[in-house]
């Protein structure tokens, strides 16, 4: 197995583990600091940041700061720690966490029909076949997500030395993605499961490399220097890596590097014919390759064959060609000995010699797709790949395994808790919340790990814990937060509780996280937790003196409570002071607020104020004889009015003294007039009860409102009479 050798008979690790558990102390993890201070570094502060994201401060000294330096004081650098993917960028990985969403929830949507019709009596065979494809449907868009949105043009001409193609930059997270679509979804390739495998290895093998030597490698070594060689055929790497590429089924370019051979060169073709016939024999046989696969992708070589009688007959004619070019007389003829060993050695891997395929690939995996490919094409069912995988770890064993391969093997040994274990500690938390439907598409142990309610997790499940961790890195950033609720919500069990804590760590001072929030919870119908986010925004905003918007929020989530509260600190800081100035500071909240208050002494008071103040100034300003009736029943009906207090009925009636000495007739009439004295009476007994507030008049207030209302009553009288 990856990492250790096994002295065991039985092809088992420690007793038959897959994951090898080291018991080790390992060394400590170091993690770069970039930083683009030039001074040296004084002090360093660090915190947590967003997900596992470490924040590291970096200051300068400030005695050594200089105005003309243009140096910033610090600088803040975050490092990731781990987990994640660190060959995908911030901004890749917030494209990929929106991009999943909506397939996703589709699949999510598509599972609750999919069950609804099943509790129907439906056909369960229909069911599992619906399920396939939809979970087929959801991986292909998933994986196309997780392909390079730019990829590297063609060039105009291709430079004919040219071995590796130059093609999108793979991701770890795109082969570990794919690597379980083929063995989990695609139940259309599992007669043809060896060559997909054989395809895997083609596309992944360059990220092999960082752990492992790879046939990829040697090719990239090899085309480095393919440029200086004068005759190519004589250097050893050129065979080596032909029979390495050979091995692993990459035959386009082993005929390309099979037609670099010095033979075909114009010059050389009368004296070294037969080398040349030789090279091409086996670059025809090569591209004449039997594969059991329904096609082939333009530009491959090889012959495809979807029935098995069909293969097995032209793999023995295929086969007899190679045993009679082996034995031909052509080979005496061969003066070039590298290409006559080369040669051979080529025609013993078609033919599948395992001590050939051994010494061409360089690890494990190379040679379990050999065996596939030369040795083992029917090969079927995990199990029979789980024992030929032992097998070659066991041949070509490594100090260290990749993930991928880690993946792999637990994988094929049908461990869906290994399976998860990696995927969680490799490749991070979005990739086990969106593997899940792939883990368990027809696997009934696969859907009883995933899905038993586990005690020691508060009665849930593996599926929604993955979920709700996922949620929580995408709750713990700024720019991600939003989707988390699509996640939260697909947990029965905790999801809704998580998802109102994550709307309550919001900033309320936010207008437009607020707004969002509260499109979210309409969208998962969230009512109570839409009215309980508006009002504590509206508090909030009350308390830190953003009177409007407070009093905005309280009304949108209809706490009449709040409302009422406010009215009366309202009511009470513009009746302290019933002046112009007052009223004008609050008028604006006093209109916000309306006069539905049903408080004690209410807002209706003094939005009946309000109108009277306007009619009145209209009065000041020399406007119609109209403005004066309506002053005066303005004021009739604030001195009639239950909601006004009674410390206020002598400043209405002072400010009216206009109305009351109007110089052409009489504005009030007996019956009014009479109201007014009374008002009056009762005002002045009241100053001397106590607890009375007394208002900022002056001592001669009283006298001038009487004097005018007992003038105006003597007019009204005459009038009327």
């Amino acid at each position: 197995m990856p990492g250790m050798n096994s002295n065991s008979g039985d092809g088992l690790v420690h007793g038959g583990e897959l994951v090898p558990f080291s018991t080790k102390e390992k060394a400590p993890v170091v993690y770069p600091l970039r930083y683009g201070l030039k001074s040296r570094v004084h002090r360093l502060s660090i915190s947590w940041g967003c997900g596992n994201n470490l924040r590291v401060t970096v200051l300068r000294n400030p005695e050594e700061a200089r105005d003309d330096d243009g140096e910033a004081g610090g600088e803040v650098v975050n490092v990731r720690l781990s987990g994640e993917d660190g060959e995908i960028g911030d901004a890749q990985w917030r494209r990929i966490a929106y991009g999943s969403v909506s397939p996703f929830a589709l699949l999510q949507s598509r599972r609750n029909s999919i069950s609804s019709l099943f509790k129907m009596d439906t056909s369960p065979s229909l069911y599992q076949t619906a399920w396939w494809e939809y979970v087929m449907e959801y991986s292909k868009e998933i994986k196309s997500l997780l392909s390079d949105s730019v990829s590297s043009l063609a060039p105009l001409i291709e430079d004919p030395n040219s071995v590796l193609k130059t093609a999108e930059e793979p991701t770890c997270l795109k082969a570990a993605w794919e690597l379980m679509e083929i063995f989990y979804a695609d139940k259309t390739c599992l007669s043809w499961l060896p060559e997909r495998l054989v395809d895997w290895l083609s596309d992944y093998d360059v990220l092999l490399s960082s752990s492992h030597p790879t046939t990829y490698s040697k090719l990239e070594d090899f085309q480095k220097e393919l440029v200086g060689l004068q005759s190519i055929e004589d250097d050893p790497r050129y065979w080596q890596v032909m029979s390495s590429a050979l091995s692993v089924g990459w035959l386009e370019i082993v005929v390309k590097l099979l037609h670099l051979h010095g033979s075909y060169q114009l010059d050389q073709l009368g004296n070294r014919e037969t080398e040349n016939g030789l090279v091409e024999a086996v670059a025809v046989l090569i591209s004449k390759m039997p594969r059991m696969r329904p096609k082939l992708e333009a530009g491959m070589f090889g012959e495809c064959f979807a029935a098995k009688p069909d293969f097995m007959k032209t793999r023995e004619r295929w086969q007899s060609q190679i045993t009679k070019l082996e034995c031909s007389a052509f080979w005496v003829q061969c003066a070039h000995h590298q290409t006559r060993d080369g040669l051979r050695n080529m025609l013993k891997i078609m033919m599948g010699n395992a001590d050939c395929l051994s010494a061409a690939t360089s690890n494990w995996m190379e040679l379990f797709v050999s065996h596939f490919l030369y040795l083992r094409p029917f090969t079927k069912g995990l199990e029979g790949m789980h024992n030929l995988a032992q097998k070659c770890v066991q041949s070509k064993p490594v100090n260290t395994s990749h993930k991928l391969l880690r993946l792999l093997i637990g994988i094929l040994g049908e461990n869906t808790e290994v399976v998860l274990a990696v995927c969680s500690k490799e490749f991070g938390s979005w990739m086990v919340a969106h593997a899940m439907e792939l883990l368990t598409a027809g696997s009934e142990e696969g859907e009883v790990l995933v899905h038993e309610e586990q005690r020691n997790l508060g009665g849930i499940n593996m599926e929604e814990l993955h979920r709700l961790v996922y949620a929580q890195v995408l709750s713990s950033h700024a720019l991600t937060w939003q989707i988390a609720p699509v996640y939260l919500s697909s947990c029965e069990k905790q999801g809704l509780g998580l998802l109102e804590l994550l709307f309550y760590r919001q900033p309320v001072q936010d207008n437009q996280l607020l707004i969002k929030s509260l499109e979210i919870c309409r969208l998962y119908e969230l009512n109570y937790v839409s009215a309980k986010l508006m009002k504590i925004s509206g508090v909030h905003h009350w308390k830190h003196g953003r009177k409007g918007s407070g009093i905005f929020w309280l009304q949108q989530a209809r706490d009449e409570h709040c409302l009422k509260v406010i009215s009366q600190q309202l009511f009470d800081s513009v009746g302290k002071s019933l002046s112009d100035e007052s009223l004008k500071q609050w008028e604006g909240l006093v209109e916000l607020l309306g006069s539905d208050s049903q408080i004690s002494g209410g807002l209706d008071f003094l939005h009946k104020y309000r109108d009277f103040k306007r009619s009145l100034k209209l009065v000041n300003d020399g406007k119609a004889i109209d403005a004066a009736h309506e002053a005066v029943e303005r004021l009739v009906s604030l001195m009639k009015s239950p909601s006004t207090p009674q410390r206020f009925w002598l400043p209405l009636l002072h400010d009216s003294l206009k109305l009351l000495n109007w110089p052409e007739h009489s504005l009030l009439n007996v019956a009014q007039t009479n109201l007014m004295l009374n008002k009056l009476q009762e005002a002045s007994m009241a100053r001397i009860r106590p607890g009375f507030i007394e208002s900022d008049l002056s001592s001669q207030a009283v006298g001038s409102v009487r004097l005018a209302l007992a003038t105006n009553l003597g007019r009204a009288f005459l009038e009327e009479c």
